[in-house]
Formats: C-alpha cells, structure tokens, sequence
C-alpha cells in the first residue's frame, strides 16, 4: 500500500491536522515528532527506509501525526498559560481523533498503540505512556527531554507540573501508578556523545525513577561515539522496534 496523507479534523486543535500513514498490515505504532513537529519528518529523515522491512512485511503500521510543538514547547513569545492550553488541545487531539481513527483503520478495537519518538518526539512518548496508560502499551523514547521547566525557562505551573515526568513521577501513586505498572512498558535510549547534553542525563534520572515506581521499563546507554541525530535514531529504532512489536 502506498503512503498516504490524510488531514484530521480535530476540534480540539481547531484545525484540520496533517497524518502520515505507512503499511498495510501488523499493530499500530504512532510516531510523534521532534522540535520540528512535521508529520513528514521520519520519512525525509530516511527513518523509513530503516523500517521498510517491517513495513513492507505487514508487521506495523505507522502512523505520523504533525504536533503543535512549535505552540508549546519551542514557542518564546506566548504565556506559559497559552503554552499548557495548546499542549491540552493536542493531548485532545490525539485522544478524541487519533487514536479513535488508528483503530478503526486498523479494523481493531481495542489495537494495542506503541508511541515512538526522538528529541521531542520522546518527550511526548513518554508522556502518552504515563498518562495514558491504557492506550499507550509501550513507549520507545530515544534522546527525549523528560525535565520540561528546561524548556520553559524554568518556569512553571500545575498544568506543566503534570507534563513534567521528572517533577509529577516521584508523587505518583495509588490507582493511576497501579494502572501505569500494568497496562505499559518504557524503553529509554540515550547516547551520551555530542548534543545529548540535558537527554542523557534526564535519561538516567528517569530510568532511575520508573525502576523506584516499579513500572516496567529498560534503559539502553549508548557510548559516546553516539550523537543527538538521525544516523543514530535509525540505529536505535533498527534494534528496538522489531523487539518492541513482537511484545504486542
């Protein structure tokens, strides 16, 4: 099956938003993408081309939405009140169109959904994975930024306090931390060469938490010939994606 590009209608985002879709067959995998936010990014990144074996074998299909990154995380000239809103609009989009369209695109219910990204887009795996437990049965998160008041400059509030792995995990606990340790699993991949400066090491101090919870995770280090870009991501989803697929 050729790629196809669809525009969503979302509500909640209050446009109509860009979707990659690539295969034909096998469980859902849905890419967010990095600080550029293009829904277009893995394939002219040659991520695809990585992946074109199990693609082309039906053993995934992916999905790859656009995000509003630029609105949230990147933006510089907006309140961080603004900032949280556009990130809750996008939350809405992926749980009230995304995911509803995935499955029944997939023809499966109840499809068990793998989040996949780098830089940014592993921010966002993540915390899929952790808020939305019951979707999000896995999560590869490779380079990602998991102490979000980096980004902001510091600053902060109870809405972002609650997109912040590094400050809401230590406090989480009773119903949602029981559903987290059994409904989803955590891969974390990190290098430590140049321009993981701020990954590796919230790379390290996230693995240790999901360790303490005990929520089913992995952390995979690599060397310092590794750096913060797409040659290494390409090996890094090479190794753990067709692993991560046969949990499913």
């Amino acid at each position: 099956m050729p790629p196809r590009h669809i525009l969503l209608d979302s509500p909640a985002m209050g446009r109509k938003v860009h979707l990659w879709c690539y295969g034909h067959f096998g469980p859902p995998v849905i890419v967010f993408p990095s600080a550029a936010g293009f829904a277009h990014e893995w394939d002219r990144q040659g991520m695809l081309e990585v992946l074109a074996p199990l693609i082309n074998g039906g053993r995934v299909k992916l999905y790859c939405p656009e995000s509003n990154v630029s609105e949230v995380w990147t933006a510089k000239d907006s309140t961080l009140a603004q900032r949280m809103r556009r990130h809750q609009a996008y939350e809405r989009f992926v749980a009230d169109t995304l995911v509803p369209f995935v499955r029944e695109d997939c023809r499966w219910p109840d499809a068990p959904m793998t989040a996949v990204g780098c830089s940014l887009g592993g921010t966002y795996s993540a915390l899929f994975a952790l808020k939305e437990p019951g979707t999000f049965k896995q999560a590869l998160c490779m380079s990602g930024r998991y102490l979000t008041t980096e980004l902001t400059g510091g600053e902060n509030s109870q809405e972002l306090y609650f997109n912040n792995p590094l400050a809401f995990l230590p406090g989480l606990h009773g119903e949602h931390l029981d559903r987290v340790r059994k409904s989803t699993h955590i891969t974390l991949v990190c290098g430590q060469g140049p321009y993981e400066e701020g990954c590796i090491e919230e790379t390290i101090a996230l693995a240790r938490l999901l360790r303490d919870k005990q929520i089913p995770s992995e952390a995979d280090i690599w060397g310092r010939d590794s750096r913060h870009d797409w040659d290494y991501w390409k090996k890094q989803v090479a190794m753990h994606l067709p692993r991560l697929l046969a949990r499913v």
